[in-house]
């Protein structure tokens, strides 16, 4: 599977922006799906997550309540809408597929495949 991840950019404080991780290669249904970032001196951390089915999703508390994850089958594509967005958000952010068969979903040994990231970043 390739991922490929866009949508990044420049926003204020407050702001808007929604990510969009592409597949192609095979289809994603059969994979849970999740958001990573790192910024820059920090660990990649865990944003949000979606299972298979779409029945389950994952938010860091961090982001929880401004970011909303999302699926779309027939497009192939996984969305990461993020409202109000704060300073603390910037980083490149990355989309991964993966298996709970590997691991819970909020772990980065979840995933066996890497988009190469997209950089947001929240500025005035």
């Amino acid at each position: 599977v390739q991922l490929q991840a866009s949508g990044g950019g420049l926003v204020q404080p407050g702001g808007s922006l929604r990510l969009t991780c592409a597949a192609s290669g095979r289809t994603l249904n059969r994979y849970g799906m999740g958001w990573f970032r790192q910024a820059p001196g920090r660990e990649r951390e865990f944003v949000s997550a979606i299972s298979g089915s779409g029945s389950t999703i994952h938010y860091a508390d961090s982001v929880k309540g401004r970011f909303t994850i999302s699926r779309d089958a027939a497009k192939n594509t996984v969305h990461l809408q993020m409202n109000s967005l704060k300073t603390e958000d910037t980083a490149v952010y990355y989309c991964a597929a993966g298996s709970i068969v590997r691991g819970p979903l909020r772990e980065t040994r979840a995933y066996d495949y890497w988009g190469q990231g997209t950089q947001v970043t929240v500025s005035s």
